[in-house]
Parts: structure tokens; C-alpha cells; sequence
């Protein structure tokens, strides 16, 4: 009975060894899910790694891409050949990104200086060991990178006519997308917000409300808000003024007024013909 004990604890435990050793044999890399930034601000994405082959490799390449597949772009790649402690970046490589780790302890965590919202994206980290078996490896799930803004309102204007109605039109900036609400001269009033159609292009942080049948004389409030913020502006729309008026009733009479004057010219004309004609023909006897 102990020896079938005995038995049994060897096996699980050579079972375990194994496990150990297919587990230190093979790649590892740990990087977030997801990272949150704020514009303006620098944003780092983590990424470290383990190797099978040990840790010191005379070559190494790191490289870093925004986006999957064929259509993804490299935004950085760094060598560090004969085991030097720099990596040196490729030439005419954007100075907004830099390696942040070191990756000599195996981390290449990359910096994006000064984050705009168009940083927002998937990247994806990878090594190179040039001359090792097996001597690349990329994380496929990659790092979601937020840059997150506070609202802004890029504009608030007023289009139409009076006679065939007036409407104001705001347009915000944010992440995330900005809530917008309207203030009437009496109370609050409802807008129709188109939200963005692409959300992998800028347009993605703008949207755009709407607020119609607006009256002159009245003042308009948009109000933009999200997490992070508000923003306001206020428009007043004018009344028409008398001297605008007065010249549209000059421009619909002109018309008027030039038919009349062709009309009388018209009719002096034929008058001089007849008479002309009367004082030649003479009557016939």
C-alpha cells in the first residue's frame, strides 16, 4: 500500500516538473489591457518579457505598432547590437515616441509624449533576438490606449432665415463623447444631436447638435459635459434690422418697377411709329 503511495506521489510529482520545464521554456509577455491618458499629457504602455533562451542576448530589436495586420502602422523601432545598454532608434524616427523601460531587464515599455486624441488606438509590442530559435514574439491581444479630453465647443452659430426658420448649430470636441444640452431663454429645450458615423476616425470625438425653430430675440445656451468637464457658449439672435428689411422690399420691387419702365418705353415706341407712319401716308383721293 505505501509503495502504490510512493508511486503515485513520483509520478505527480515528475508531472509537475514537467510542467515547469515546458512553462520556462516557452515566451512569455505581460502587458495591460487598457490605458487610460489625459491629452496633453504623456502616456506609457507597459510591456515586459520573459525568454526561454536566458536573459542576455547580444541583439535585440523592439518595435512597437499601432493596429494589427496589413494595415497597421510601426510607429517605433529601436537596436541594441553587442549587447549595448542603448537601443538606437531608426533614422527620422517621431520624437514623440520614445523607450521608456529598460530593455536590457527585459522591458520595453514605450512613451507618447504630449497624448492627443487621435493617439487613441491598439498597439501592439513586440521583440526581436536576431540568431535565436524562435527569436521573436508579439502579444495578440495588445494594449487599448484612452486618451480622454474634457468637452470643447469648437463653434456655436445660427443658420437659416427668418422666413424659412431659424436654428442654431453647436459643435463640441471630447472624449468621452460629450453630452450636450440646450438653455432657451425660458427653459431647457431639446436638441437633436447627431452622434459621430466612424468610430476608428477623429470623428469619433466631435458630435453636433442641433437646435431649431429658434426665435429673434432670444438667447441660447449649449452646454457640453462629460467626466472630465463642461464647456458653455451663448449665442443672441438679433432681430432683422429696418434697414435690411427695407432693402429686401427694394430688391422685390425692382423687378416691378423695371417691367413698368420696359412696358411705358414700349408703348412710346409704338405711339412714334403710327405717328410717324400717319404723317407720311396721305390719304388717297
Amino acid at each position: 500500500m505505501d509503495s502504490h503511495v510512493l508511486m503515485i506521489t513520483l509520478v505527480l510529482l515528475l508531472q509537475t516538473c514537467a510542467g515547469h520545464a515546458g512553462h520556462d521554456d516557452s515566451w512569455s509577455m505581460k502587458v495591460p489591457a487598457e490605458v487610460r491618458a489625459m491629452e496633453g499629457y504623456p502616456a506609457v504602455l507597459p510591456c515586459s518579457f520573459t525568454h526561454p533562451h536566458g536573459t542576455q542576448h547580444a541583439s535585440m530589436h523592439v518595435v512597437w505598432r499601432l493596429g494589427h495586420g496589413p494595415g497597421s502602422t510601426e510607429l517605433f523601432r529601436c537596436s541594441s547590437l553587442n549587447a549595448s545598454q542603448h537601443c538606437q532608434p531608426r533614422p527620422h524616427q517621431d520624437q514623440r515616441y520614445r523607450l521608456e523601460g529598460n530593455h536590457r531587464a527585459h522591458d520595453l515599455s514605450l512613451r507618447i509624449s504630449s497624448a492627443a486624441l487621435e493617439d487613441s488606438g491598439r498597439y501592439y509590442c513586440r521583440v526581436e533576438l536576431p540568431g535565436q530559435p524562435q527569436g521573436s514574439y508579439e502579444n495578440k491581444m495588445g494594449t487599448r490606449l484612452r486618451v480622454e479630453a474634457p468637452p470643447q465647443i469648437l463653434s456655436l452659430s445660427v443658420g437659416g432665415s427668418v422666413d424659412t426658420g431659424l436654428k442654431a448649430l453647436c459643435q463640441v470636441l471630447g472624449s468621452p463623447l460629450p453630452d450636450i444640452q440646450w438653455l432657451g431663454p425660458d427653459d431647457i429645450l431639446d436638441g437633436d444631436t447627431r452622434s459621430p458615423l466612424s468610430q476608428e476616425a477623429r470623428g469619433q470625438f466631435h458630435t453636433t447638435s442641433q437646435l431649431l425653430d429658434i426665435q429673434p430675440g432670444g438667447q441660447y445656451t449649449c452646454t457640453a459635459s462629460n467626466l472630465l468637464g463642461k464647456d458653455r457658449a451663448t449665442v443672441y439672435v438679433l432681430f432683422p434690422s429696418p434697414e435690411r428689411s427695407m432693402e429686401k422690399h427694394r430688391l422685390t420691387a425692382l423687378p416691378l418697377i423695371l417691367g413698368l419702365m420696359l412696358g411705358v418705353k414700349v408703348l412710346l415706341a409704338l405711339g412714334l411709329g403710327t405717328w410717324m407712319i400717319k404723317g407720311r401716308i396721305k390719304p388717297w383721293t
